[in-house]
């Protein structure tokens, strides 16, 4: 296996264990490409994202990225004379980069494509209920995610695991299969497998509007929004008034409550939905410290109905 020149481009702390796996492997990172610092708080200091700070840890090159689209950045990568663009959780490229590497881009995705296709594949897989999903390593075409399959990995999810417990997982069983594609590239054996795009289902960005509780729904389809939302960006509901966050919760008894009505029943804060119960174990009002659920029977009406 000859070892290729890679060019390697990503942002949070997903692409971290990827970055990691293949600066320990045979080949040669040429250059970090990842969003330039910002600040996290309104007085701190700009900081690095986490595949910056990685990359100046590891003392590999780094290039902040302005703008994808610009001809300065294309130039700078053409420059390098890369075999492969390696891409983990950042932005979509122009198609006129793919062109730049002799053996082409490739992503590593948080799902199993085409299946959630789009931003936020691990939320979403839990929010519908999913018992299974993976990773998927893909070479990068015009149309976001949608190109050929060069590799997947399969992962059970479990009944109560959160976006933050599967989002740890995922990011080192990719980084993984991440190295095992480009092993595979550079041996010049790489699978093309095409997708089966009338099997897609979309995963998008996650907003106030599309994450609000609606409790008309059954108790596994708001247990499965809660925990698809923890930690990031959560689950709310209003309460008096006000925004309540929900970052826990667990399936409630068979009693019936109709949706939206909090009981405290045995040692537990429930609230009615369209079919059963959901525990409520933690939750947050604005300018208030998170309360378990008891907390909250204790400290507030329960007679007002969650909305």
């Amino acid at each position: 296996m000859d070892p290729l020149r890679i060019v390697f481009m990503g942002s949070p702390d997903f692409a971290v264990p990827s970055l990691v796996k293949l600066h320990e492997s045979p080949h040669e990172i040429v250059v970090v490409a990842s969003n330039p610092d910002k600040r996290r708080g309104r007085r701190s200091k700009p900081t690095p994202t986490a595949v910056k700070q990685k990359a100046l840890d590891l003392e590999l090159p780094v290039l902040d990225v302005e703008d994808v689209k610009s001809e300065e950045f294309a130039g700078r990568l053409a420059e390098l004379k890369p075999d492969l663009f390696v891409v983990v959780a950042f932005r979509i490229l122009p198609e006129k980069l793919l062109h730049i590497p002799s053996k082409g881009a490739i992503n590593l995705h948080a799902s199993l494509l085409p299946r959630y296709r789009g931003a936020a594949p691990i939320h979403w897989a839990i929010i519908k209920g999913e018992k299974e999903t993976g990773c998927t390593v893909f070479y990068l075409d015009k149309k976001v995610d949608t190109g050929e399959i060069i590799a997947r990995v399969k992962t059970k999810i479990g009944k109560d695991e959160t976006t933050g417990d599967l989002y740890n997982r995922l990011k080192v069983l990719g980084a993984d299969l991440l190295v095992d594609a480009v092993n595979v590239i550079a041996d010049g054996k790489a699978e093309r497998i095409p997708q089966q795009n009338e099997q897609a289902t979309p995963a998008p960005k996650l907003f106030t509007e599309n994450t609000q509780v609606d409790f008309s729904k059954s108790a596994e389809e708001v247990h499965n929004l809660i925990r698809g939302l923890n930690p990031f960006p959560v689950a709310w509901c209003k309460y008096d008034g006000k925004k309540l966050n929900i970052y826990e919760s667990a399936i409630g008894p068979e009693i019936y409550l109709k949706p939206g009505i909090l009981f405290f029943h045995d040692g537990r804060l429930l609230a009615g939905c369209g079919k059963g119960t959901v525990e409520m174990r933690s939750l947050q009002l604005p300018g208030t410290k998170r309360l378990t659920g008891i907390e909250f029977a204790n400290g507030y009406d329960l007679s007002i109905p969650l909305e």
